[in-house]
């Protein structure tokens, strides 16, 4: 009588250290995965968020202090798969809209939290729960967009919505701490000269230690952070500008294993001066394109640089990639390597070149210049790390505010009041829904009020009664309430400015709703090496 073997048995893999996990377990591993990455960024979320120390393991033992979700993500390893999935969805965050990044990874915890409970007490099968969420996620949405507000058509009340989005993302960085609203001011200034571009190229940011914080200033045109040639003009104005990407050194023979014999000093005397001759000739055609400044990334050695200075015109050498990008796009040159052909090239033009002074540090300021939209921003502060941090916030700022001025004008109240709308549409249309799905969608609205009890957490406040206080005044008809985390109270948010932009709100209810779904409907784990490399037989 034949026997059946168990399925379990059964090795489909034809390497035997290929693991595999099914069912519960793979599911309890997958899940404990993504919670933990959740966990980890979670005490930063907020206007009271904790920051994180982040040391390299090398033999430098660099540092970052900072509460950044995705700076914090992208500079830890995990070989979990499910801990990736969010560490992508945080990282496509921060690519497309600049914030939220922390938002969206600690609502797919919470979402998957709860799926986890919804499976383990409960027993509804995952795909019940993706049916419910899709759902829920959808009356969230239309909850959310119901609720925004624009007043893109009036500039005074449109820049104040700017400034107050400004704030309210500034809030949870090292710059919300006392320095809100000087850099709130900064960054709309800098954005509405993008006049609707999200170009955030146009916008320099550069750092220089020393002095207060709030020394930090908005500067017209661009800085480069380099100095003008020796006894060259320090002040030009109606500049033409020639950016260039050549050798300015002599023209040596540059051939691999190459080398040239001579049998006496006159020999060798005759190969320096036609390396000098064919110097002196590349300089005059640059000369030629009747310019007053050339800028080159790469080096630009003494002979140039005296013949440059004898015939008036300014040179700076050893401007690197990023910094002649930028400036071949502010001064609207075109970025040059052969001179034999001055018609053809678009030189760049600026109303000033001058040196000043950042501290102690020369550089050259471009005013005036060809793309009136272009600035510079100068960072000031005590402390490298400081600088670092005050970067990345301000990152955050102009990305948000760029897209809130170029794309979707419409803006919502923070605080925690978006939560609990959302939160409030899903629970009424659960209550109207039948049968096990009702359950996936009421834990979608518990998901979204466990974000604004994290927030609360962090500020040190009783999350549980500040949560039921807002989950009441929004269903008496008191829908502006949100977190005041000065006093731990709920107040009107609108009479406090604190507002976001819909479109980061959407993207993190959007991102954080897939990526969770993703991640519960894995019902198998296999971890398979890659496959070992045999010699082929026709060679032997």
């Amino acid at each position: 009588m034949a026997t059946l073997r168990p399925q379990n048995s059964v090795n489909i893999f034809g390497n035997l250290s290929t693991q595999q996990e099914k069912g519960e377990n793979a599911r309890l591993s997958i899940f404990a995965g993504a919670i933990a990455v959740a966990d980890l960024v979670k005490t930063t979320l907020g206007p009271k968020g904790m920051d994180k120390i982040l040391q390299s393991m090398d033999e430098n033992g660099e540092i970052q202090v900072t509460n950044d979700g995705a700076t914090i993500l992208k500079s830890i390893y995990v070989d979990d798969p499910a801990a990736k999935v969010i560490i992508d969805i945080s990282k496509t965050q921060d690519d497309e809209v600049g914030d939220g990044t922390t938002s969206v990874v600690v609502l797919a915890g919470e979402l998957l939290r709860e799926a986890e409970r919804l499976i383990d007490e409960l027993k509804i099968h995952p795909q019940i729960i993706v049916a419910g969420w899709r759902l829920a996620q959808k009356a969230a949405l239309d909850a959310l967009e119901a609720s925004a507000k624009t007043s893109f058509e009036d500039d005074d009340k449109f820049k104040e919505d700017l400034l107050n989005i400004a704030r309210t993302t500034l809030s949870s960085k090292v710059l919300g701490h006392g320095y809100k609203d000087f850099f709130a001011n900064l960054a709309v200034d800098a954005v509405l000269k993008l006049k609707g571009s999200t170009n955030l190229d146009m916008i320099h940011i550069i750092k220089k230690i020393g002095s207060s914080v709030l020394s930090s200033f908005l500067s017209e045109g661009f800085i480069l952070e380099k100095k003008i040639g020796v006894g060259q003009p320090k002040r030009i104005e109606n500049a033409k500008i020639l950016v260039a990407n050549t050798s300015m050194d002599n023209d040596k023979i540059k051939i691999f294993s190459s080398k040239v014999e001579v049998t006496s000093p006159d020999e060798l005397a005759k190969i320096e001066d036609m390396e000098k001759q064919r110097m002196l000739t590349k300089c005059q055609k640059i000369v030629d394109h009747d310019i007053n400044c050339f800028i080159n990334r790469q080096l630009i050695y003494n002979l140039p640089e005296q013949y440059f200075a004898d015939h008036g015109v300014c040179a700076i050498e050893h401007a690197d990639f990023e910094g002649i990008e930028r400036l071949s796009l502010v001064l609207g040159a075109e970025i040059v390597s052969t001179f034999d052909d001055p018609e053809r090239v678009q030189l760049g033009h600026c109303d000033l070149i001058e040196e000043i002074m950042i501290g102690e540090d020369v550089v050259i300021q471009f005013t005036g210049v060809a793309r009136g939209e272009a600035c510079t921003i100068v960072l000031r502060g005590p402390t490298e790390h400081l600088l670092n941090e005050a970067e990345r916030s301000l990152h955050d700022a102009l990305c948000v505010l760029s897209q809130v001025v170029a794309t979707d004008h419409r803006v919502i109240n923070g605080a925690g009041n978006s939560e609990m709308i959302m939160a409030k549409a899903v629970d009424e249309y659960a209550k109207k829904t039948a049968g096990k799905i009702s359950i996936a969608i009421e834990a979608y609205g518990q998901a979204l009020r466990r974000v604004v009890g994290i927030i609360a957490e962090n500020g040190g406040y009783d999350s549980a009664e500040l949560v039921s206080d807002l989950q009441a005044a929004h269903y008496n008809g008191k829908t502006k309430q949100g977190l005041n985390m000065a006093d731990g109270s709920i107040t009107d948010v609108e009479e406090l400015g604190i507002t976001e932009s819909l479109k980061v709100k959407k993207k993190v209810v959007q991102s954080a709703s897939e990526a969770a779904e993703m991640i519960l409907r894995i019902d198998q784990l296999v971890r398979a090496p890659p496959r070992e490399r045999t010699s082929d037989p026709r060679y032997g």
